[in-house]
């Protein structure tokens, strides 16, 4: 009989040695909640005391939410809890194969044995934020957190936001506002029609922001693909209001988005323009900075916004994002093309830096998985390709978290990952 040897990460050790690192994942497809737990605890059968677990529920399971991680917490050993429901689920199974399980029932629980990490939960009441024109120090009250970070050792920051939660976009300002150096990742959770949150805290339900500072020997790595390729070229914006385009120029030559955008189509093929009547975005640079590349090499820096509407009248278009004069513009077009070869050269230069990690965190939007692939396991599957062994888990958001260009920023139709690693000088 052939030698069997299990995958790197499933042999590394998980009971009895405190001095090793370790991640034990766990799915289960079982349509009711308790049968679920059960598969999961029989899955993590023999898994030592963990620093965190990660869980992660399909919709499905809605109305039995706050029974969720007592009954985990019953059969498994982890300091802190942490997780939300989603409109689907990311897991690796028992054979260590990843999948993203979407409109099903689904139960993913990663647990994680980070010797030399520091660790810092947290829960935010999202009713009540600090002023953002104030000073940071209630910002970082919120994390726990009373003094800033040295930026050679700042922590990085796992977030998931309630999807009844008003102010996101001023969350996610703030945090950076107190956590400036801190890599932020994660997303908005799935709703429901149940009477509680979307959130798991400890052994909780709750609304609100709930998330983990994750520092000490380890961080996160962030790889931010927002599915897309540009189309044209970049274009200066010369008259906006509010989320408004009236008018960009190339050069000396000045002239409404509409106009612009039909000189673009004359050189598309038929199949991209078939393409521009449902799938055209617009890639948005920040004040802060351009779309230039921001490495030798590396990806356009670039926010990716729905196009939400035309004037006909003077060719001017709605942007779902608030406009500035002198902002740098780019038509986009997405498709799975575009989106598996973004999200290739982002993994492989992600694989140079760390080639390792420990464990992989998704943050799928809705709109990606089956939807944009035409199959199952789109994104999870160009991961293998790049990390063979790494156990991936993860969830299906309503936006997600994630940098571009040294900010935080609320994307759409992107898959945000978190690769957790050991800290360089650790």
């Amino acid at each position: 009989m052939a030698a069997f040897s299990l995958p790197s990460w499933l042999s590394r050790p998980f009971a009895g040695r405190p001095d090793q690192a370790w991640c034990r994942t766990a799915l289960a497809t079982e349509t009711s909640l308790q049968a679920a737990v059960e598969s999961i605890a029989r899955q993590l059968r023999g898994a030592g005391p963990a620093d965190l677990a990660l869980v992660f529920a399909a919709a499905s399971y809605a109305s039995d939410l706050p029974r969720l991680l007592p009954l985990l917490r019953e059969q498994l050993r982890a300091e802190h809890w942490l997780g939300c429901l989603g409109g689907g689920v990311v897991g690796t199974d028992p054979s260590g194969a990843p999948h993203e399980l979407e409109n099903k029932p689904a139960l993913s629980v990663t647990l994680l044995r980070l010797p030399g990490a520091k660790l810092q939960p947290f829960a935010i009441n999202t009713d009540t934020l600090p002023d953002l024109d104030g000073p940071a120090d209630p910002w970082r009250a919120l994390l726990g957190v009373p003094e800033p970070a040295n930026p050679a050792s700042s922590p990085s920051m796992l977030l998931l936001v309630d999807p009844s939660c008003s102010r996101i976009n001023d969350l996610i300002s703030g945090l950076d506002y107190a956590a400036p150096e801190a890599v932020k990742l994660g997303g908005i959770a799935g709703q429901h029609s149940a009477p509680h949150g979307s959130l798991l805290f400890n052994d909780q339900v709750v609304r609100g922001a709930v998330g983990c500072l994750i520092g000490g020997a380890w961080q996160l790595d962030p790889v931010v693909a927002q599915g897309c390729r540009p189309i044209g070229p970049v274009f200066d914006v010369e008259q906006a209001q509010r989320n408004v385009v009236l008018e960009v120029s190339q050069g000396q030559a000045r002239r409404s988005p509409v106009a612009a955008l039909q000189a673009i189509l004359t050189e598309l093929s038929p199949q991209e323009r078939e393409l521009v009547k449902n799938s055209l975005f617009l890639g948005v640079g920040r004040s802060s900075f351009s779309l230039e590349r921001a490495e030798p090499d590396g990806p356009t820096a670039f926010l990716v916004r729905n196009l939400i509407g035309v004037d006909p009248r003077n060719g001017a278009v709605a942007v779902a994002e608030r406009m500035r004069v002198g902002q740098q513009v780019q038509f986009q077009l997405r498709d799975a093309a575009a989106s598996r070869q973004e999200l290739r050269q982002l993994l492989g230069r992600q694989q140079a830096r760390q080639p390792e990690p420990l464990a992989t965190l998704l943050f799928a939007c809705l709109g990606r998985g089956a939807g944009l692939y035409g199959e199952a396991d789109g994104d999870v599957s160009l991961c293998r390709e790049t990390f063979a062994q790494v156990p991936i888990a993860g969830v299906f958001c309503n936006g997600e978290i994630g940098p571009v260009a040294g900010s935080t920023h609320l994307h759409g139709y992107t898959a945000s990952l978190a690769f957790l690693v050991q800290r360089g000088d650790s």
